[in-house]
């Protein structure tokens, strides 16, 4: 497929911080790459610096144009952006706060922008929670609504588009871990890239077509799975032991954290 996102030497300066450094990534409409790294690392920043959130030096480019130069009414109906922590402050309904990503499709009429929604909703499992308060929900239900919401913002385009997600799974249970990032993967088929940051490394082995492995605000690892996961390569960029083994099912790493070795003066 066609580049959908293309990134050259992007650099991010806060004060006499800079938390991201040359950094360059093409992505293809279609592909999955997950970003890891220890915290601080860059990778909120990197999201911030493609949405313009956070000025940067070098360039971002999106569908063959400038990040910068695209209408953000235009930019919406194909970028939708999953922040860490969503902030709500009005008790709206589920089925409501999820509505909210059509809001840059207006025009596309009521029964249109319903359908989305219902659509959405189903995917997730969520068609019992529509008209519960948003407030009232846990911290997993609010994030499973709030990933709807993105979704629904580029379910339907005639063009390929992107989600950009900052740790989509942070609070959710295994089954609800799955839930969101196989829709996320799924939607693949339809041309949709996706750029998670992920902590959970096998989840990112799971679903990620390459990973970008960030320290110390600069890129030091994309590659497939199959070759970021190794127990050197995340040695040197997490500072810890680590087995790699293979699934069984498709060959694709998982990751088991190695006990410490035994203290030298035995148990205390």
């Amino acid at each position: 497929m066609s580049t959908l996102l293309q990134l050259d030497d992007v650099t991010v300066r806060l004060g006499l911080r800079t938390p991201l450094r040359g950094l360059s990534l093409q992505m293809a409409a279609g592909e999955f790459v997950a970003v890891v790294g220890p915290n601080g690392a860059g990778k909120s920043t990197l999201l911030r610096a493609i949405t313009g959130e956070l000025r940067c030096t070098g360039s971002v480019v999106f569908d063959g144009r400038a990040r910068a130069s695209w209408p953000r009414p235009a930019l919406a109906r194909r970028l939708a952006v999953m922040t860490q922590h969503p902030h709500l402050a009005f008790d709206f309904t589920v089925d409501e706060v999820v509505a909210m990503g059509r809001l840059p499709h207006r025009g596309a009429g009521a029964a249109a922008d319903r359908a989305v929604v219902d659509a959405v909703m189903a995917e997730l499992a969520l068609q019992p929670f529509a008209g519960r308060a948003y407030l009232a929900l846990s911290g997993g239900e609010r994030q499973r609504v709030q990933f709807a919401r993105v979704v629904a913002q580029i379910w339907q385009t005639d063009a390929p588009a992107m989600l950009l997600l900052d740790e989509p799974t942070s609070a959710l249970d295994l089954a609800q871990q799955h839930s969101v990032l196989g829709l996320a993967h799924r939607m693949r088929a339809r041309g949709t890239a996706v750029l998670a940051v992920l902590h959970d490394l096998n989840l990112a082995s799971r679903y990620a077509d390459r990973v970008l492995m960030l320290r110390d605000g600069a890129p030091c690892v994309l590659a497939p799975p199959t070759d970021a996961f190794t127990p050197e390569r995340i040695a040197g960029v997490f500072g810890v032991s680590v087995e790699c083994l293979r699934s069984a099912r498709d060959g694709r790493p998982l990751v088991v954290t190695s006990p410490p070795p035994p203290h030298a003066d035995g148990p205390r």
